[in-house]
Parts: structure tokens; C-alpha cells; sequence
């Protein structure tokens, strides 16, 4: 699951398959946004799976807050733990003036404890493919740090950009990409997003923060909160589809489910059909068995050295790491 920020398997994405024999055609005379594109592919191919980036529209940025509030999901307060305690070292490792980048900004939470302990920083450039709720989350930074210049980027932060030119006389360009994020990619997709990341960031860096492989009845409870609040912001991707794209999910029809994939160091993340159904879009439906889900998010779990090992295979320079004293979570300084 992404930092209270975002995005996640994001861009990279398989291209559709053949579309089944359930689905039957007619032609939408509306063009469909990038969400009903994919959401079309996602319903025409077995298994069915969609990026989960798609989670955060303004309703489900706002059920992820509340995801970071809970006594089970553990990554956010371990990880503001490490950055507030560290945030010496950090900034001694980042030095004066830089102008920090953050992937999947979100709420613009943690990186205020990096801007506070940084010398002198010169600009801040959140990107998130929330435009709306980044734009807000913004307008409140600018107000708490009137000396800093912030340019948020409503963007696909997956994908190349072009970003602005360093501002004269700025220091390092740092991505900051915390709420191990990078657990939402799969492999390949992760090398993918870290060579991008370490082309833009050349000649500076990336401070990254990673979720580490732990009991699994941890990470159950994590993704399984007693509140329901992960199984709410799950559904909302149904939700935001039926106000969106014009599907008519029975929200009632489905249900969250989420498990730790041991084998593959993974917490699966899926919508179960509670019982044979069929979904329309664009003219279009589609059918459900009973118990054919959706997957909508990977969170990968990492050691150390294999985010080490990865952040080298992407161009990457490893050096300081730090995690909490349970070892839960960890927090990467890596040279670009």
C-alpha cells in the first residue's frame, strides 16, 4: 500500500487479452478516461486485475489517512519514527539547498519533518495523479513554509516526465518516495520505476522507505483491520467506477479480501465476488462466478540487502540505511 501520498503495479501493466465470451460489444459513443480504459481491460481479461493506483480519487486518498491512523497498519507511525529521529543524519546525507521531489505525494505528511531538518531547502515538487487533493494538501504546505517555493505536478509519476529546471544556485535533486510504495510494483516493475527515477535524480539522490519482511500475522492484521477501513477503501475503486464510468457494481456483491503470499514475500490485495453476477460498461457486460475476484494491489516486503541489491541493478548508489529497533521498517539513502 502506498504512503499517504499513492500511486502503485501502476504504468507497467500487461496489455489486455482477448476479451472472454461473456462480454458482449456495442460501441460507447463517449470516449472512456484512462480509469475506463483500464477498467474496461481489467473486466475483459481473466484474472482480472487493475492497477491500484486507481484507489485515490479524492474519497479514497482520504480512507488511506485513516488507514495511517490505525493500531494495526504499523508502516506510517514506524516510518515517521525513523525520519523524525534520523532527520539529522538525513539531511547531513542530503545537504543544503536541495530541491526535494516526492512520487505519489499524497497528503504531504512526512516530508515535513525532511523540510524541517534540511538546511536552507530551495523548492519542493509533490507529484501525485490526485490533482485535486494534491492541490489542497499544497495550498496548506505553502502556508506552513512561506520561504519555500512549491510547484506541485498533478501527473502519472510512473511514467517520464520532464520536470523543471533546477532553480540557480539549488543543491541536490532528492526523491523522496517514503510508505515503501515500491512494494506495490512487481519486480520488474519496480527495476523499471527506479532506473527512471535514478535518470532524474542524476547527480543527486533518492530517500526511500521500505516495508521489511515480518511475522505474517502482523502483516495480516495490517491489511485486515478490525474497523474495516481497508476493506471501505478497496470498495471505493467499485464506488468511484459506478460514479465515474457508470458501472453498476453491487458494492454489496463484493468483498475485500487480503493475504501474505509467504513464497513471494507479498500481501495480495482483492475484490471477491460474492456470487454470479454481471457488471456493464460502455454498453458492454461482463460476467462474475462466484468467488472470481479482482486484484487490486501487490505490497511486496523486502530484506535489506535485496533493496540494496535492487537499488544497484537500477543505477543506484546503496549507502545509508536506517530502520526501527524491531526492524519493521527501513528507510534508504540512496546516491543517484
Amino acid at each position: 500500500m502506498r504512503n499517504p501520498t499513492s500511486s502503485s503495479s501502476f504504468s507497467f501493466a500487461a496489455a489486455p487479452q482477448q476479451r472472454p465470451p461473456e462480454a458482449t460489444s456495442a460501441v460507447s459513443a463517449v470516449p472512456l478516461s484512462e480509469f475506463g480504459r483500464e477498467m474496461q481491460a481489467c473486466l475483459a481479461r481473466k484474472p482480472r486485475r487493475i492497477s491500484p493506483k486507481f484507489f485515490y480519487d479524492a474519497a479514497g486518498s482520504q480512507l488511506f489517512d485513516r488507514i495511517c491512523d490505525l493500531p494495526e497498519y504499523y508502516p506510517t507511525r514506524t516510518e515517521l519514527r525513523i525520519l523524525g529521529e534520523r532527520a539529522g543524519e538525513i539531511a547531513a546525507q542530503i545537504g543544503p539547498g536541495a530541491e526535494i521531489v516526492e512520487f505519489g505525494a499524497g497528503s504531504l505528511t512526512k516530508v515535513r519533518l525532511l523540510l524541517d531538518a534540511l538546511e536552507s531547502p530551495r523548492r519542493y515538487l509533490p507529484i501525485d495523479i490526485s490533482g485535486e487533493y494534491l492541490e489542497a494538501a499544497a495550498e496548506r504546505l505553502k502556508a506552513d513554509y512561506p520561504r519555500l517555493a512549491v510547484q506541485p505536478i498533478a501527473a502519472d509519476y510512473t511514467m517520464p516526465l520532464v520536470l523543471p529546471a533546477p532553480l540557480p544556485g539549488a543543491g541536490k535533486r532528492v526523491g523522496f518516495f517514503p510508505g515503501s510504495t515500491i512494494g506495490n510494483f512487481e519486480p520488474d516493475e519496480a527495476l523499471a520505476f527506479l532506473q527512471l527515477a535514478a535518470r532524474m535524480l542524476r547527480g543527486g539522490g533518492l530517500l526511500i522507505g521500505v516495508d521489511l519482511v515480518k511475522d505474517p500475522a502482523r502483516l495480516h492484521a495490517a491489511y485486515n483491520d478490525a474497523q474495516g477501513v481497508t476493506a471501505a477503501f478497496n470498495l471505493n475503486l467499485l464506488r468511484r467506477a459506478n460514479a465515474e464510468l457508470d458501472t453498476d457494481f453491487d458494492i454489496d456483491g463484493f468483498a475485500h479480501a487480503a493475504f501474505y503470499n509467504a513464497p513471494k514475500q507479498r500481501i495480495e490485495m482483492h475484490l471477491v465476488s460474492r456470487r454470479a453476477q454481471t457488471v456493464s460498461l460502455s454498453g458492454e457486460r461482463f460476467g462474475f462466478e462466484e468467488g472470481e475476484t479482482i486484484h487490486t494491489e501487490y505490497s511486496h516486503k523486502f530484506t535489506v540487502d535485496g533493496l540494496r541489491a535492487l537499488a544497484v541493478k537500477a543505477g543506484f548508489r546503496p549507502l545509508a540505511v536506517w530502520t526501527d529497533p524491531e526492524r519493521l521498517f527501513s528507510v534508504h539513502w540512496l546516491g543517484a
